[in-house]
């Protein structure tokens, strides 16, 4: 054989290395084109495909799909949102009207539950819970003194319908033992009713369940056979929910023809809400109570009131909320909520306000604008006008401006009532009183005896006593007597909470130092 130079070696050599190189190369940057347009959803399944046949590591295919959802949703608005089974769940059965439980209300001084109420006729009832019971342990895991978030309670007291669990409570000193076996407990969404003068019916309304208009029809009844001639309807920190119950109570207020509402979105025709004219209380003079967490259900009975010209809407521009959300389910348990229209009030505004990047913080802007106490820096789009049926003036820009504006009081905020405020001095205090004053205040169902019981008690001194003592809150004489107008109403009213009138008792008791509903009793 001829010998090969050692020049042509090399250059086979260089030959061969560079093929090698474009060959990996090829198959390192090889693009794989796909026909794919902006305006349909193939791009994510073929980026979902990809994924599941190529990527590096084993996948949790649930938690990419549902990363993948979220960030979805999230480019939408702020109120289309997935949400996980029990996330879903919790939302579901927070406005069905009943839930699976034990069925007591609680609330939590001194890092420990202390039972409220006892509803009646629930399995806590049958068993013998009582009101200021203290919960030690939920089964064998000790909740009291140890820091258990009050969320996590609520989640191991409640359970499916049937099923036991074993609460220990501490009455006293003896400790005791019950064995529940959990029911259908309903849901209230009637917090108290009640004349507040001779004349003037009050009704807190605190969600729209699917038991709203029951509710507050047999409230309304009541009121009415106790002499109401007008209503005050307190929405305020009301957030919504059902849309049919909105339509509903509307519907009680309104005459036949009147318009409640409509709804509107891109591929949801105009779709219009009359009154039928049989509601219950058309006649009545009617204070509608909103502020910045009113929204939704909320906010579209007050637009329907006030373009109505019905009533008269009191206190601080609602939230803006007013988008038509329709749930999709899961076979797995959880679901979206996807908006698919708007809300317009009946002179056509928008209930919505507008989307923004920090607009989770829209609450916060307000504050920091001083929209909170002056009612000239509420944001009002003057390019927005529009008229009631009476040819007033209303504006849009989102949310309902009220027509008789209330500012956050801060005036009463002393030294000595911001300090017991961020250690829950009152709270804490107010329990201590009913375990001094148990077998008397429990028994208690009307409103002039609560109050003789209350008087005879010295809360004042003895409020400033306990909150030196337990808290080391000093409060001099002066200090007192600039704080007592607001506080010794709110003392009042904690305490009177233990009794049979609940939460009836707490809001008459907070009357008179509620500026809000001061100016709607006032009102015409």
């Amino acid at each position: 054989m001829r010998k090969i130079s050692p020049i042509l070696i090399a250059v086979l050599g260089i030959i061969v290395g560079a093929l090698a190189v474009t060959t990996f190369n090829t198959y390192r940057l090889k693009k794989h084109y796909y026909n794919v347009q902006f305006g349909d959803w193939r791009k994510l399944n073929l980026i979902l495909d990809q994924i599941g046949k190529n990527y590096v590591d084993t996948i949790d295919n649930e938690k990419v799909s549902e990363a993948a959802i979220v960030a979805a949703l999230a480019a939408l608005d702020p109120h289309s949102v997935y949400m996980p089974p029990v996330e879903f769940s919790e939302a579901e059965t927070d406005l069905a009207g009943k839930f699976d439980g034990i069925g007591i209300q609680f609330n939590v001084p001194n890092d420990t539950a202390t039972v409220i109420e006892v509803i009646p006729g629930g399995p806590s009832e049958k068993v013998g819970l009582q009101q200021g019971d203290r919960i030690l342990k939920v089964d064998e895991k000790v909740i009291a003194g140890v820091g258990f978030p009050q969320d996590s309670m609520v989640r191991r007291m409640k359970g499916p319908a049937g099923s036991k669990v074993k609460i220990t409570v501490g009455r006293g000193k003896e400790n005791i033992v019950f064995d529940i076996t959990r029911g259908k407990i309903p849901v209230h969404c009637v917090d108290a009713a009640f004349m507040a003068n001779d004349t003037t019916g009050y009704i807190k309304l605190s969600k729209f369940s699917k038991n709203t208009f029951s509710e507050v029809n047999i409230a309304a009844m009541k009121l009415l056979g106790q002499g109401m001639k007008k209503l005050i309807l307190d929405l305020r920190d009301n957030s919504g929910g059902y849309f049919d119950q909105a339509l509903l109570l509307s519907d009680m207020f309104l005459e036949k023809g009147d318009e409640i509402v409509y709804m509107q979105g891109l591929h949801r025709a105009k779709d219009e809400y009359k009154a039928d004219g049989k509601g219950i209380l058309k006649n009545v003079a009617l204070s509608v109570l909103i502020n910045e967490s009113s929204a939704s259900s909320s906010e579209i009975f007050a637009g329907a009131i006030q373009d109505n010209d019905r009533g008269t809407i009191i206190g601080r521009r609602s939230f803006g909320k007013g988008l038509v959300q329709e749930p999709l389910y899961f076979s797995d348990g959880s679901g979206v909520r996807l908006t698919v229209a708007r809300f317009y009030t009946p002179s056509g505004r928008c209930i919505q306000k507008p989307y923004s990047d920090d607009y989770r913080y829209d609450i916060y802007k307000r504050y920091s604008a001083g929209e909170m106490y002056d009612a000239d820096s509420i944001k009002v789009d003057t390019s927005a006008v529009y008229k009631t049926v009476g040819g007033r003036v209303v504006y849009g820009g989102g949310g309902i401006i009220p027509d008789i504006f209330v500012p956050i009081d801060t005036t009463r905020a002393s030294d000595f009532y911001i300090a017991c405020n961020k250690k829950a001095t009152q709270m804490r205090f107010s329990s201590a009183m009913f375990d001094q004053h148990k077998s008397v205040i429990s028994g208690i169902e009307d409103f002039d005896e609560l109050n003789r019981a209350l008087d005879r008690m010295d809360i004042p001194a003895k409020f400033r006593e306990y909150a030196l003592r337990v808290d080391g809150i000093p409060c001099s004489a002066q200090e007192w007597k600039d704080t007592e107008e607001y506080m010794l109403p709110q003392l009042r009213a904690l305490i009177g909470r233990y009794s049979k009138l609940g939460d009836n008792a707490f809001y008459k008791m907070y009357l008179g130092v509620d500026t809000t509903i001061k100016k709607a009793i006032e009102s015409e």
